[in-house]
């Protein structure tokens, strides 16, 4: 795939490339082989859990919203799922204290390496939340519905009926390829992905 710069973007710096994908498409995959290219990742899961585990940040305020979703070990995720998930209300406002904090991680994130040819921000709702409007460009991490599902079915507490939820959450991965800069194929071998994954970072060093 040529990639064709967007208008404007040579003039940021670190240039920002969006990496999202659908629930199981290898995502995380993704952004370490981004890493092991020397490429600095910000991951918006990582910075969540970080926020949500034992003395995090937001612990306090997401009991205080939904009670008895946290812990010792900070925020139980299987029953903050159970009260949010498929409710358009609940979820919004668990939206509403967990964004801001992602957003301020990832300013800092982005200021800290601000003398870098580019960047990754690792986003799994790029698309749904607008935050593809911030990147210079978007790499769509992609494989095939069933190879999604045989990943997905196999995380804990997974159920088909919890994955028709996630999903109907996201965009369609077939909609995401069609507006993405790159699509990183994860349903081949490995070394096919890396070899994309190193495509990708030649076309932004030394910009």
């Amino acid at each position: 795939m040529i990639y064709r710069p967007r208008p404007g973007s040579r003039l940021r710096r670190p240039f920002i490339l969006g990496l999202t994908g659908s629930i199981g498409m290898g995502k995380s995959t993704a952004a370490t082989m981004f890493e092991r290219e020397g490429v600095p990742v910000f991951d918006a899961d990582a910075e969540v859990h970080r926020l949500q585990g034992p003395g995090g940040a937001l612990v306090a305020a997401i009991e205080a919203r939904f009670p008895g979703t946290t812990g010792p070990n900070g925020v139980d995720r299987q029953k903050l799922g159970a009260r949010v998930l498929g409710n358009t209300h609940e979820l919004a406002a668990l939206e509403a204290i967990v964004h801001p904090a992602v957003g301020k991680a990832q300013k800092r994130f982005l200021a800290r390496h601000r003398a870098r040819d580019f960047v990754v921000l690792d986003i799994p709702l790029l698309f749904e939340k607008g935050g593809w409007r911030k990147v210079g460009a978007i790499a769509v991490v992609s494989a095939p519905a069933w190879i999604q599902r045989k990943r997905v079915m196999r995380r804990p507490g997974m159920t088909a009926a919890k994955l028709k939820a996630i999903r109907r959450l996201q965009v369609p991965d077939r909609v995401k390829r069609s507006r993405a800069d790159f699509i990183i194929e994860t349903g081949r071998p490995k070394s096919e992905t890396h070899r994309q994954i190193r495509f990708i970072t030649s076309c932004f060093h030394a910009r």
